[in-house]
């Protein structure tokens, strides 16, 4: 977050239309960012694994949600110089702070889909 957003909001308010919080909440309530990250809560994983783990994700859809999380300092991506390129995403120490609370939503989840309607 930069400093400046900090400015235009004043206090760290999500309810405030001017909070940068706003664009965090946005990006990690997104359900492919909270699933990318959850897949990467194993370790290192290539491109392909992530989404072979995230059932139902496009390459596009996958390319644009590992770059925002990388954008926003959730995820690492690191390029290894070999034919063919090898990539691999890679959880940073906030990316594994924020983790902890999407684990918790997803375990709710499935606990709990059985008491919603429809």
């Amino acid at each position: 977050m930069n400093h400046s957003a900090t400015e235009t909001c004043g206090t760290r308010d999500v309810y405030a239309a001017a909070c940068p919080c706003r664009e965090m909440l946005d990006l990690l309530a997104n359900k492919w960012s909270a699933l990318a990250l959850g897949a990467l809560e194993q370790g290192p994983q290539r491109f392909g694994a992530i989404r072979a783990r995230l059932q139902g994700i496009s390459p596009k859809v996958l390319t644009h949600t590992l770059r925002r999380l990388e954008d926003h300092g959730l995820v690492d991506r690191t390029v290894y110089p070999a034919v063919p390129l090898h990539v691999e995403y890679a959880l940073t120490a906030l990316g594994r702070d924020a983790c902890e609370p999407l684990a918790h939503l997803r375990t709710w989840v499935e606990q709990n889909i059985d008491r919603f309607p429809g």
